[in-house]
């Protein structure tokens, strides 16, 4: 798994998923790109999360690979 601190600009950090899928509020935690639970609700409250360039507001939304996520300018795929 790479590193899951922050990123600035346009970089994709690549995050690796063990499992089949995971569920967006736990990969917004694993990527580094929310501090909690509570911080990924408020981002999605916030709309401030895409996914695959679309707006998405459920928490439990299960991701796939190759899933690409976006939170500001912080990017994050599903690998």
């Amino acid at each position: 798994m790479t590193d899951p601190k922050k990123l600035t600009g346009s970089a994709v950090q690549d995050v690796e998923v063990r499992e089949d899928g995971i569920r967006l509020g736990q990969f917004l935690k694993l990527a580094g790109l929310a501090d909690s639970g509570a911080h990924a609700k408020a981002l999605l409250e916030q709309d401030a999360v895409s996914v695959n360039d679309e707006p998405e507001h459920r928490r439990g939304r299960q991701l796939a690979k190759g899933d690409l996520v976006t939170v500001g300018v912080q990017k994050a795929r599903v690998v």
